[in-house]
Parts: C-alpha cells; sequence; structure tokens
C-alpha cells in the first residue's frame, strides 16, 4: 500500500475515453429521440387537420368541390381536397391529403351521398 501513490496515466486517459465514449452514445440518442418526435408531432397534427377537413366537407351542401381552410394553429401545413363523382354524381368519393412543407403526410378518404 505504500507503493501506491494514485492513477497512473494510462488509467486516467481510459477513463477520459469511456467517458467520452458514453457522451457521444447519450447525444446521438438525444438526437434521433428529439428527431422522432418532431417526426410523430407531424404526422399527428395531419392527421387531425386531414380528419377535421373531412368533418367541414360532411357539414356542407352537396357540391361538385369544396374549399380546404387550415386552422392559424397550424402553419405551413396545406391541405387538398379531390371529389371524384360516382354513379351518376349521387355518390361522391372524397379524398382529403394533407402536406407540410411539400411533403405529403396523410391522406384519408370518404364518401358523401346526395340524399
Amino acid at each position: 500500500m505504500k507503493n501506491q501513490r494514485g492513477t497512473s496515466l494510462i488509467e486516467t486517459l481510459v477513463a477520459l475515453a469511456l467517458l467520452g465514449i458514453i457522451g457521444v452514445a447519450f447525444l446521438g440518442a438525444l438526437a434521433t429521440s428529439s428527431s422522432a418526435r418532431a417526426l410523430s408531432d407531424e404526422h399527428v397534427s395531419a392527421r387531425i387537420l386531414a380528419e377535421y377537413q373531412m368533418e367541414q366537407v360532411k357539414k356542407l351542401d352537396y357540391s361538385s368541390s369544396y374549399n380546404a381552410t387550415i386552422p392559424d394553429e397550424y402553419p405551413g401545413y396545406t391541405a387538398a381536397i379531390d371529389v371524384e363523382n360516382l354513379r351518376n354524381g349521387c355518390i361522391q368519393k372524397i379524398t382529403v391529403t394533407v402536406s407540410h412543407q411539400n411533403k405529403d403526410l396523410y391522406s384519408l378518404e370518404s364518401y358523401k351521398v346526395q340524399r
């Protein structure tokens, strides 16, 4: 015990290298989880907007086209509503596609019947 005076330079360097490797792995995992969360939020917002647009279309009177309105809480999102007439114009296939930063994120289809 009298011959031991402390840690050697090699032991210190190994400990610092291990801490560095652990730190880099932790920061990489943090960055990955952050980008995954942002992507998930983007897709959830697109789904909410598509469902909102579809409900708005279903409330409106039967028409050959419908306009999409995006609430102010969703900047950068756009919605397109496509209408395909079926069965002599009595049934419509409505497709709502929501995009963010020119990338289609979510598409929702439903039918509307003229009564």
